[in-house]
């Protein structure tokens, strides 16, 4: 039986309910805040930068060995589908950013990346456990939240994207 990413978001949501907000956190439904984002490009932009077609945000550390386990998945899912119908980004909690640009650098990530030192983006997202990766419409809204690690770039989770924005990707 195909499991869809929404079911498994839905699952993830229901079990995360025991995890308290963090301060200020937009929840699901809710259209993302502006806050300036720094890049590790030297780029600063803000989430209204991205509307006109969804984004995938995956949040995650140097130091979290599940966001190092699934972050060669989310680059795949990047460079074959990023872009084109959504675009992906990755936000580094790290209060270290040489370390976090060293992950970067060893994974061979394409995708944008932003360094939250200061934890805005961790509480505005609600991060407090990573990998968090959280799916936003064209418009800024929030469709759901993933907690944990997953293959980004499976059948089953190329099915829920699919679903869950509303798009057809070519598989």
């Amino acid at each position: 039986m195909r499991v869809t990413l929404l079911v498994m978001f839905l699952t993830s949501v229901i079990s995360c309910a025991a995890f308290a907000s963090t301060i200020g956190e937009v929840k699901i439904g809710s259209v993302l805040r502006d806050t300036p984002m720094h890049g590790f490009s030297g780029k600063t932009k803000e989430f209204s930068d991205f509307r006109g077609k969804p984004l995938i945000i995956n949040v995650w550390a140097s130091w979290c060995g599940p966001c190092q386990a699934e972050m060669p998945s989310m680059e795949r899912l990047a460079r074959k589908y990023g872009g084109k119908q959504f675009t992906v980004i990755g936000i580094s909690t790290d209060d270290d950013g040489y370390a976090a640009a060293a992950i970067l650098k060893k994974s061979r990530i394409t995708f944008e990346n932003f360094l939250d030192s200061n934890v805005v983006l961790e509480n505005m997202l609600g991060a407090n456990t990573i990998p968090l990766t959280i799916l936003v419409d064209a418009h800024g809204r929030v469709l759901d939240k993933a907690r944990g690690a997953y293959e980004w770039d499976s059948p089953e989770i190329i099915g829920g994207l699919e679903s869950a924005f509303h798009i057809k990707l070519k598989h």
